[in-house]
């Protein structure tokens, strides 16, 4: 459990990238551009949630 606590963002965003990629290869070009902002974001909010953890 202590694993998925620590690593769940990156997890998350892993399977957004697969996701985008397969919306590319199959054909979906404009979804797989929408989607491929997603990993990225994921990541600055985990990041920016981690730091007022810390901050509190």
């Amino acid at each position: 459990m202590k694993f998925i606590n620590i690593w769940y963002p990156i997890i998350i965003a892993f399977i957004c990238m697969i996701y985008s990629i397969s919306l590319g290869i199959s054909g979906d070009v404009a979804g797989a551009q929408y989607s491929a902002h997603w990993p990225g974001t994921i990541l600055l909010f985990a990041i920016a949630i981690r730091q007022r953890r810390r901050d509190s």
